[in-house]
């Protein structure tokens, strides 16, 4: 498989090694000082885009590969409010568009450990449901894609809780989830749900980016050759 690595900081970088190490090939590595070379002929060389660049360039550079009809998987997070032209574009263009907050396998069964939870906890009010995020100083959002995917997944089963909230307590309807800036932490997110009886976190800890790595050429190898919109789920075949 060859492939285009949108973005080449350390995820990307950690991407090229693991795709190395399964006999794939890189043919297009673009960063912040060689972006004038993605260009549709360039882009064409891959079987599959991979992007991770920045919140303010990931939609405009996931349309370029889209338009040129090449398989893109998304990992940055932030531009969701762009999501629905990315995927119109890629349905437009015949060819497969895959978006994750998280690529990681463990944090994708994390994500279906969460639903489950909190479907149980539908009907329990008097459990207060918080989320913790902590990652490193040099992560850019806040919170993380991934703790406001949780937050989503949460706010889908309780009806006592109306939307999240960033850091503060908010009103009685609302989802604090708390964002820490540590280094080295590559990743810790926590869902807490705590009574005047008992209290209930479940964890996911990364200890480096080889998961996310990981996961994201697995997706590559999922969505090359196919056409339409795909999730982690279908990767992972999650149902």
């Amino acid at each position: 498989m060859k492939i285009a690595l949108i973005g080449y900081g350390k995820m990307g970088k950690a991407i090229e090694s693991i795709a190395i190490d399964k006999g794939h090939q890189i043919v297009l590595k673009i960063g912040r000082s060689n972006a004038h070379e993605l260009t549709t002929d360039n882009i064409r060389l891959a079987d599959v885009c991979i992007e991770f660049s920045t919140p303010e360039t990931a939609f405009d550079l996931v349309m370029k590969c889209l338009q040129a009809g090449i398989p893109t998987i998304s990992g940055t997070t932030a531009w969701l409010h762009h999501l629905a032209e990315a995927q119109q574009c890629c349905l437009n263009h015949q060819t497969a568009f895959l978006y994750a907050s998280n690529f990681s396998i463990g944090v994708n069964i994390f994500f279906e450990v969460n639903r489950l939870l909190a479907k149980l906890m539908a009907h329990r009010p008097e459990y207060e449901v918080s989320i913790d995020e902590t990652h490193h100083t040099q992560k850019k959002d806040a919170p993380s894609g991934t703790a406001v995917s949780l937050a989503e997944d949460i706010l889908a089963q309780l009806d006592h809780k109306k939307q999240w909230v960033l850091n503060t307590d908010g009103q009685a309807d609302d989802l604090r989830i708390n964002a820490y800036r540590i280094d080295p932490a590559p990743g810790t997110h926590s869902i807490h749900y705590r009574s005047e009886i008992d209290d209930i976190t479940i964890t996911h800890t990364a200890h480096n980016r080889i998961g996310f790595a990981s996961g994201a050429v697995q997706a590559a190898e999922f969505i090359c050759g196919r056409q339409g919109l795909y999730t982690m789920k279908d990767v992972l075949n999650l149902g």
